[in-house]
């Protein structure tokens, strides 16, 4: 069983930056697939960057590209999300995901993660 923890969420203008943190504990984290989703209130998940922790393979949503930047750690431990230039469209609260296995079908697609973590709120303000 993975155990998922984010952190490092806030406030930030428009234009700003933040960078997320979700640490993984339990299960075999150094050959598992991982992913931040983000749910703004009534819309639904959407999958904004994957990772392949054996291989480092990268995946990103286009509305994201160019602007955020996902990577871990070199103990694989520990997933991050560098949000730069942020918009007010990005307010939402952010989840870590993990699967087991190297890789997944479609890695944006939030039915491939059994693990989630609690999420942490980001807010852009204009």
């Amino acid at each position: 069983q993975v155990q998922l923890v984010e952190s490092g969420g806030g406030s930030v203008q428009a234009g700003g930056s933040l960078r997320l943190s979700c640490a993984a504990s339990g299960g075999t984290v150094s050959s598992v697939s991982m992913g931040w989703f983000r749910r703004a209130p009534g819309k639904e998940h959407e999958g904004v960057a994957a990772l392949y922790t054996q291989t480092g393979s990268t995946f990103y949503a286009d509305s994201v590209k160019g602007r955020f930047t996902i990577s871990q750690d070199n103990a694989k431990t520990t997933l991050y999300l560098q949000m730069n230039s942020l918009e007010p469209e990005d307010t939402a609260m952010y989840y870590c995901a993990a699967a087991p296995g190297p890789r997944v079908w479609r890695p944006l697609m939030r039915h491939e993660y059994p693990y989630w973590g609690q999420g942490t709120q980001v807010t852009v303000s204009s």
